[in-house]
């Protein structure tokens, strides 16, 4: 099974970054490559080891989300005219089959925006960090919550919880609406607010279709200075960038089994190695991993994996 860690494209691109998932390469001064690699972090550590066909999936999946949201939303993916390929796009050294094996079904190119500094997070259920929270305090992200809710229940209403946009390596840190008025403006936020959880709704209300509850997800967006337009950016509705749940087994007063890294941070957490540099992942997490990317993705988008 091929699976790509890292890319090398040998100068061919200048290379901009490495993130935890994706290398991101300069076409022109317009133009981005986005290659998702087959990497996985938890705990804002990136493992040793692949999850193969993982940044394939996420591609996919992505592509999928975008087209979905086509009319709601304008995003950064540039298309690839009918009968091309994203190779007859890029540099004819780069169909060589050295790079092509690297980047065919997991890169995208991608117009190059202002981006917002915001990771614009939405939760429909209450999970995670909000439930700590709303457990200590009664409050998620400082917003004061009805009483009662039970773990993974459904808010009444999606709520906007943003988060700083961290350097690599750094943590993001939990925001409150305020606060990001104040990073990004009080008109840049409401609109960006209302916009997350209008594209959240409809995702949430398709997916459940599906057997599938999305319980939060996390969004990026940029902005055309020209247009005064928000444009959505990097991957969506991702299992790397959302929770998702199984809705036949879904029952409030309790954590779910996620369509995630769940099983890799539970051998992390039960094996102290969480937040730890260096860690290996076992095959049997890495397969079973893989497989809860593959059934969220078949599930999603209706289409069979190879």
């Amino acid at each position: 099974m091929v699976t790509v860690s890292e890319t090398q494209l040998d100068g061919l691109l200048p290379l901009v970054a490495r993130g935890k998932v994706r290398d991101i390469y300069e076409v022109d001064e317009h133009t981005l490559l986005f290659v998702a690699t087959d990497r996985i972090s938890a705990y804002d550590v990136i493992m040793e080891n692949t999850i193969p066909d993982k940044g394939v999936l996420l591609t996919k999946l992505s592509e999928f989300w975008f087209e979905f949201l086509k009319d709601e939303v304008r995003n950064h993916l540039i298309a690839i005219p009918q009968g091309k390929t994203v190779f007859d796009l890029l540099p004819a050294a780069l169909s060589q089959d050295k790079y092509r094996s690297q980047l065919e079904g997991r890169a995208l190119l991608v117009r190059k925006h202002k981006l917002i500094p915001l990771e614009v997070i939405v939760r429909g259920f209450i999970t995670g960090s909000a439930w700590k929270e709303y457990k200590a305090k009664g409050t998620v992200h400082t917003l004061p919550q009805p009483a009662g809710l039970q773990e993974s229940q459904e808010f009444p209403q999606p709520i906007f919880t943003p988060s700083t946009k961290a350097e690599q390596g750094e943590h993001d840190e939990n925001i409150s609406p305020d606060q990001a008025a104040e990073l990004v403006g009080e008109d840049l936020k409401n609109r960006i607010e209302q916009l997350a959880i209008r594209l959240y709704s409809k995702c949430k209300e398709y997916a459940k279709t599906k057997g599938i509850i999305i319980a939060d997800t996390k969004f990026e967006f940029g902005y055309d200075d020209k247009t005064d337009e928000i444009i959505l950016v990097d991957e969506v509705l991702t299992p790397d960038s959302s929770r998702f749940w199984n809705g036949e087994n879904y029952a409030i007063g309790k954590s779910q089994d996620s369509y995630d890294k769940q099983f890799l941070r539970d051998w992390l957490t039960s094996n102290d190695l969480n937040g730890k540099p260096g860690v290996k992942m076992p095959e049997d997490i890495v397969t079973r991993t893989r497989a809860k990317y593959v059934e969220a993705f078949e599930a999603l988008t209706g289409e069979k994996w190879q």
